[in-house]
């Protein structure tokens, strides 16, 4: 009797261990931002998300993905591939080595790429391909040789978001079936050849050169301009001066004349020898630049009429009442050779 009892005990306890460990291998606590693929007798059965989730131990079984990462040693990159059975659903960056990409005008550039993505089916990711991680770098290399090789050199410098976009575009389509989505490509760094790199630094500076000299010109220019503006405006004043003067002159001239002609009387006699004592009066002024201008002068016939007329004002300065028509007519004349000056 009591070995019947132990051994019911000791069946219960071996029930209990197997239930405890059943229940243990039964719960499954999956991370937040992981997933676990789930086979049931080798065949998919289900995707574990984050939480508590039970399935039935020995039965179900998780289906492992191959990952390939780099991890940078002494600067240069070394893969390391092991398989993973808790799938990252975060997004994750992947860092590949340069590649060598030969550009349309034939110059070998080494491209340093970085890749974005994020697993939003792993099932796919699982039963689609291989080793997701190799087969999405892959893609990336060949996606960037496709679209670098049809630019020119000169382009692939100024349009690098361009270059993203395009590589990105190229990759969605066959990185949708494996259940991946390309979040962005980034280009960091492009290395050309020494003797390139040389070539667009003398380029660079023929450059800066060139828009030294057309700034210069442009400053010249500026400054004749300027200069052109403030001779003509000058002109304009001077020419302008000399027409007021040239008025106050006249106006003076008129008003001497009229003071002697209401001394004198106001007939055609004495009209005409204003008049004439005038003109005298301008050729005598004349006379020493049209003796600067050769060495003969040559005196009109009408001149005897002009001193002539001059000598009857001298007369009138001994009388007293023609003298004081004489000093306003000299003094009109001269208040208008002062005005010009």
């Amino acid at each position: 009797m009591e070995q019947t009892i132990g051994a019911s005990l000791i069946l219960s306890g071996i029930i209990a261990i197997i239930a405890i460990l059943i229940i243990v291998k039964g719960l499954v606590i999956v991370q937040q931002s992981e997933s676990v693929v789930m086979e049931r007798l080798g065949s998919f059965n289900r995707v574990l998300e984050s939480g508590v989730n039970i399935i039935i131990p020995f039965i179900d079984k998780p289906r492992p993905i191959t990952m390939t990462r780099y991890k940078r040693v002494e600067g240069q990159f070394i893969p390391q591939t092991k398989e993973e059975t808790r799938i990252d659903r975060r997004e994750t960056v992947m860092d590949f080595p340069g590649q060598p990409v030969v550009t349309t005008d034939n110059v070998t550039v080494q491209i340093d790429g970085a890749l974005y993505y994020t697993i939003v089916k792993p099932e796919n990711a699982v039963y689609q391909v291989e080793n997701m991680s190799q087969a999405v770098e892959t893609l990336a290399k060949t996606s960037l040789r496709s679209v670098v090789g049809q630019m020119e050199l000169d382009k692939l410098f100024a349009s690098r978001s361009e270059v993203n976009a395009d590589i990105q575009q190229a990759m969605e389509e066959p990185a949708s079936k494996w259940g991946i989505k390309i979040n962005r490509v980034e280009l960091q760094d492009i290395q050309m050849p020494e003797e390139v790199e040389n070539a667009m630094r003398l380029q660079m500076a023929a450059e800066r050169k060139r828009r030294a000299t057309v700034t210069e010109a442009e400053g010249d220019k500026a400054a004749a301009i300027a200069q052109a503006q403030g001779q003509r405006e000058s002109a304009i004043l001077n020419a302008e001066g000399d027409k007021e003067s040239a008025i106050l002159r006249a106006q003076g001239e008129q008003e001497s004349i009229k003071l002697v002609l209401e001394a004198l009387g106001d007939t055609d006699k004495n009209k005409e020898t204003v008049v004439g004592y005038l003109l005298g009066q301008t050729y005598i002024k004349t006379l020493p630049d049209m003796a600067k201008e050769g060495e003969r002068v040559f005196v009109p016939y009408e001149s005897s009429a002009l001193l002539g007329s001059m000598g009857m004002f001298r007369e009138m300065a001994g009388n007293p009442s023609d003298q004081m028509a004489a000093n306003a007519l000299k003094g009109g004349v001269m208040g208008g050779a002062g005005a010009q000056a």
